[in-house]
C-alpha cells in the first residue's frame, strides 16, 4: 500500500516534533525523518517515541548529506549512511534517503555505485538515491557538481527517489525519468518548481512540474514505494499558514494518486 507521508524539513524552521504533531492531526500516512541540525532528528530514542506517541509510522530517514549538514554525525560520509541505517531499523522504516556524494567529495564518489549496493546487502535497507540538478546562478549552462552524476537513471543502483523540485532545476521530465527507472523508483519527494535555479520546494501544482500527471502515471503503473511531501514553508507568517499548505499538500497528492488510507 502506496503511504503519503510528510518530510520533517517541510514544517523548518519548526522542529521534528512539530513535524510529526502535524502529520497526524492532518491525516498523513507517515513521517519521513530528516537528520539535520534539529538535536531531536538525530535521536534514535526521541524519534522513537515520536512515532509511538503519535502512532505515526516512520516511512524513511533522510541521511544527513546536505550541505548544512556536512557535520551532522561527524564527517565521514560512510559513517553516515551505516548511522542512517541503523536508526531505520530502529524505527521501522525500510528507506534511507541518500544524496550523491559533492564533486570534492572524491574517494566517497569513487566507489559510491557499489558501496551503495553492499550497503543494502549488509543492512537489508534500502538506499534511494535521489535525482539532484546542475548548478547554475541563472539560465546559462549549469556546472557539475555531483559524481558519479545527479541523474540516478544513469547508474546501476537498485533503489532511487525523484524529487520534482529538483527536476525543475535540472529541466528534466520526472515522468520520463520515471520510465527509465522502473522499478527501481523506490521513493517520491512530491512538491514542485518553476525551473529557475533554486531549489524552491513549492507546493505540488504550484509550480510547472506537472506534479499531477506524475501522480497520475504512478497510479496508473502500479508504483509501490512511498510518496513524501517535501515541501518548503519558510515564508508561511503563521502556522495556521503553515498548516493550510501542509493540507493543500496532501489533499493534492490523494486526488491524483488512488492511495487507500489505513
Amino acid at each position: 500500500m502506496t503511504r503519503v507521508g510528510l518530510s520533517t524539513s517541510s514544517v523548518y524552521p519548526e522542529s521534528t516534533a512539530h513535524a510529526f504533531t502535524y502529520a497526524a492531526g492532518l491525516g498523513y500516512d507517515a513521517v519521513e525523518v530528516m537528520v539535520g541540525i534539529d538535536a531531536l532528528s538525530q535521536q534514535v530514542s526521541a524519534v522513537k517515541q515520536l512515532s509511538e506517541h503519535h502512532a505515526m509510522p516512520v516511512c524513511a530517514i533522510h541521511a544527513p548529506c546536505l550541505l548544512f549538514t556536512q557535520r551532522v554525525w561527524g564527517t565521514e560520509p560512510w559513517g553516515k549512511l551505516e548511522r542512517s541505517a541503523e536508526m531505520a531499523i530502529e524505527v521501522g522504516a525500510e528507506v534511507v534517503v541518500v544524496h550523491p556524494p559533492f564533486r570534492w567529495q572524491r574517494d566517497y564518489a569513487r566507489d559510491f555505485v557499489n558501496g551503495i549496493a553492499a550497503l543494502e546487502n549488509s543492512t537489508g535497507i534500502a538506499f534511494a538515491v535521489e535525482n539532484m540538478y546542475p548548478w547554475r546562478a541563472s539560465s546559462r549552462r549549469g556546472i557539475e557538481m555531483y559524481l558519479p552524476g545527479w541523474d540516478p537513471s544513469a547508474e546501476s543502483y537498485a533503489n532511487t527517489t525523484i524529487d520534482l523540485s529538483h527536476a525543475a532545476i535540472a529541466r528534466s521530465d520526472p515522468i520520463a525519468m520515471a520510465k527509465r527507472l522502473g522499478d527501481r523508483l523506490r521513493h517520491i519527494h512530491l512538491t514542485d518548481g518553476s525551473g529557475s535555479a533554486k531549489d524552491e520546494h513549492l507546493v505540488p501544482g504550484r509550480g510547472e512540474m506537472g506534479a499531477a500527471s506524475l501522480l497520475r502515471h504512478l497510479a496508473r503503473t502500479g508504483f509501490p514505494g512511498e510518496i513524501v511531501l517535501e515541501i518548503n514553508t519558510r515564508r508561511c507568517a503563521t502556522k495556521e499558514e503553515r498548516e493550510g499548505d501542509l493540507r493543500e499538500s496532501l489533499e493534492f497528492a490523494r486526488d491524483h494518486f488512488a492511495v487507500s488510507t489505513p
